[in-house]
């Protein structure tokens, strides 16, 4: 199996942010549906792997919450952990029980078709920069990419078993990734808005995801 093919298998569950204090906590950012449920799945992966940490204890604060993770005793353990993503294989999760709802790993990757059903290019990542889901597709042809709003009306489809997505996108949006493909300019940031999630409810549900 490639890094390639590991990396897609694994779901981004939260990340350490920092180290806290001196006697080994760390602070976690938490991206399941219910934040502290992130203590619930057992042993993360650090970033690809193959390194494990437990949570042990959780204790909220502002925005994330304060860890102990099973054999980080110091802070200069705590410090090399700074920046680290928690994940999880993907096959340890549950199903999605909303139609509505999917984990980021099963929209990457995914064909986009237009609505008129010529190709509209592939989904290469989802991003959440604050007011809601984006896609970030690559249209047919081009190397810059847009993002496209994760709604209803933008992506009225999604057929993950068909491995594609239908979507609507404002003509304006795949120009101007062409043209900077021709140009040679950085691509820009757009704004965003709906639902997709990382992870969500917890194993006691035994039908969980993240």
């Amino acid at each position: 199996m490639s890094r390639k093919e590991k990396h897609e298998k694994l779901v981004v569950m939260g990340v350490i942010t920092s180290a806290h204090g001196i006697r080994g906590e760390v602070k976690i950012r938490s991206f399941t549906e219910t934040p502290e449920d992130i203590a619930a799945y057992g042993p993360l992966l650090l970033d690809d792997g193959p390194q494990e940490v437990e949570i042990l204890r959780l204790r909220p604060t502002k925005g994330a919450f304060i860890a102990r993770l099973k054999g980080v005793e110091d802070r200069n353990a705590a410090e090399l952990l700074r920046g680290c993503k928690l994940k999880l294989p993907r096959e340890r999760l549950p199903e999605p029980e909303d139609e509505d709802t999917f984990y980021y790993s099963d929209l990457v990757g995914l064909k986009a078709i237009k609505r008129d059903g010529s190709p509209g290019g592939e989904v290469i990542a989802v991003h959440d920069f604050g007011s809601g889901d984006l896609l970030e597709i690559r249209p047919e042809g081009a190397r810059e990419t847009y993002y496209l709003p994760f709604t209803k009306e933008a992506v009225p489809q999604v057929e993950i078993a068909k491995g594609r997505v239908i979507i609507n996108p404002p003509k304006e949006l795949e120009e101007d990734a062409l043209k900077r493909t021709g140009s040679g300019r950085h691509k820009q940031r757009r704004q965003k808005k709906n639902k997709a999630r990382q992870a969500q409810k917890t194993p006691s549900d035994d039908a969980e995801k993240a």
